[in-house]
């Protein structure tokens, strides 16, 4: 079951930093689009709490996720992206 719970967050995160980083890519062009700059707020949000939500329960996801207050490094104990983990870096 936990690992179902992980392998929805991570797709949940692929597909909230995707949907960041499309409108950013946008927002290149159309600095001044409202709308398009609520989206990319509203998911970016969505990004940086699953992400968060992500490392408290599974381990750093990203370095930025990484904390100094962390009694041991685990960042490099946790499966590598071929090994079934991921990074994602928006």
């Amino acid at each position: 079951m936990r690992n179902m719970e992980k392998q929805n967050l991570l797709y949940y995160i692929n597909v909230v930093s995707f949907a960041a980083l499309d409108a950013s890519l946008y927002l290149d062009s159309h600095p001044d689009d409202e709308e398009a700059l609520e989206y990319f707020n509203h998911y970016n949000e969505a990004r940086q709490q699953a992400t968060e939500e992500y490392s408290a329960r599974f381990g750093p996801l990203c370095l930025d996720k990484v904390t100094a207050a962390a009694d041991q490094w685990k960042w490099a104990t946790q499966p590598w992206p071929w090994e079934g983990g991921g990074c994602i870096n928006v």
